[in-house]
């Protein structure tokens, strides 16, 4: 169109595009780098909580991978070659309280894959009886501890650490001769620091020299409070076991061998009946290790959650702040022809750009705290890539979470309003 009319026209046209409001990326990314600069202290701070959540994430699937392969070493090492054999008395009478047979420490140790076994009870002292160091007066020494009937094979499959002395062997057994291992633990009890004095203790009454004390042990903890004698003499002083106080066998393995040995066991112990034992084989080491793995992830990603939580709070308390502080500021430009969408997105990229850069340096404290853990304990890190990868996009979510209300609190301000203040 010609004539005045279309000149005018065209001037409107011109005008609505060079009063067109648009905010483009770059200009929204510098907007939010000027917002964090201009108060640098309060950005440090809000994204203090960012930092200590994204940190406590990466640690805490790092380590728990970690420990979970030490799980697996260990596991491999030491229980996975344990089998325990458990005498369930099958049909017997009730006076036969011990289904394993004299010989049981040989016939298991004929199996293929066993390293050493042995038959072992609890002696059920009468009542008021104990373990004394002497077996009278004021000053004997007194201990309440387990007294434990075992063959020598017990012993050899628990991998006694001596801190003092000898175990007793299969001459003892024989010969049911009065001889004790104490661990550690009941020798501190007992006063018995020494054993070039051949110190003695009295089990109900009756006289055992002590042999050796026991400082630790693979398998079978518990013997670090108890008094060990030979099954013979245990059965010729007390008797065998009783109801309730049924023998079981212990069994260490090659590595690999112990469900196999499990199996085999019971019919080597009676193959007329093998349903007189019951074999406890090792767990499965690939569901031990998922159960520890999330049990510990639960626990620590909770932690991990409420960190991330305080965070997105501190965000969004100082975003709200920042947002009263610049009224002035969003009515300005308000009136300069900026739209409530792009103060929107101001103060999410604002909200956003903390939560990411509390993001980047969480994972890196978090990464860093698994491989000084490692290196601490002379293990092998494992941080899996994707951890590393999803904890600063863990820290954009959050920031822009927590930034959603203010946001919107601000796009919702007047110019005209604005300006008053």
């Amino acid at each position: 169109m010609k004539g005045p009319v279309g000149f005018a026209l065209q001037r409107l046209r011109r005008r609505r595009a060079v009063h067109a409001s648009r905010l483009s990326p770059r200009d929204l990314l510098a907007e939010a780098t000027a917002g964090m600069l201009q108060r640098p202290g309060r950005s440090a701070l809000t994204a203090l909580g960012t930092v200590l959540g994204v940190g406590t994430f990466v640690a805490v699937l790092g380590l728990t991978s970690t420990t979970s392969q030490q799980i697996d070493e260990r596991f491999n090492a030491l229980t996975a070659t344990e089998v325990t054999i458990e005498d369930t008395g099958g049909d017997q009478p009730e006076y036969l309280q011990n289904a394993f047979p004299a010989d049981a420490d040989a016939r298991v140790e004929r199996l293929n894959g066993v390293r050493d076994a042995g038959v072992y009870w609890s002696v059920r002292l009468p009542e008021g009886k104990g373990v004394r160091s002497a077996p009278v007066g004021e000053a004997a020494e007194e201990a309440q501890g387990q007294v434990i009937a075992a063959s020598p094979g017990v012993l050899a499959a628990a991998g006694p650490h001596l801190q003092q002395g000898r175990v007793f062997d299969a001459y003892h057994d024989r010969k049911a001769q009065q001889v004790a291992v104490v661990g550690s633990g009941m020798a501190a009890r007992l006063g018995i620091t020494t054993l070039e004095t051949a110190p003695a203790i009295f089990i109900d009454g009756d006289a055992f020299t002590v042999i050796g004390i026991v400082e630790e042990v693979d398998r079978k903890s518990d013997l670090l409070l108890s008094v060990v004698v030979p099954r013979t003499t245990a059965q010729h002083v007390w008797g065998g076991p009783r109801s309730g106080d049924r023998a079981k066998m212990l069994i260490s393995t090659q590595l690999g061998a112990a469900q196999q040995i499990a199996k085999e066991a019971a019919l080597a112990l009676d193959p007329a009946h093998p349903d007189y034992f019951r074999a406890i084989p090792p767990p499965d080491p690939r569901s031990l290790r998922t159960a520890v793995t999330s049990d510990l992830d639960q626990l620590f990603l909770l932690l991990a959650g409420i960190c991330l939580l305080i965070g997105a709070v501190g965000i969004a308390n100082t975003t709200l702040v920042a947002v009263l502080e610049r009224t002035g500021e969003i009515g300005l430009r308000r009136a300069l022809g900026a739209r409530s969408r792009h103060i929107t997105l101001q103060f999410l990229a604002e909200s956003g750009a903390l939560g990411t850069l509390g993001g980047l340096v969480g994972t890196s404290l978090g990464t860093f705290a698994v491989v000084g853990t490692a290196m601490a304990r002379e293990w092998t890190p494992v941080i899996h890539p994707a951890t590393v990868m999803a904890a600063p996009a863990i820290g954009l979510l959050t920031g822009v979470v927590a930034g959603l209300y203010p946001a919107w609190r601000a796009s919702r301000i007047q110019p005209v309003e604005a300006l008053r203040r």
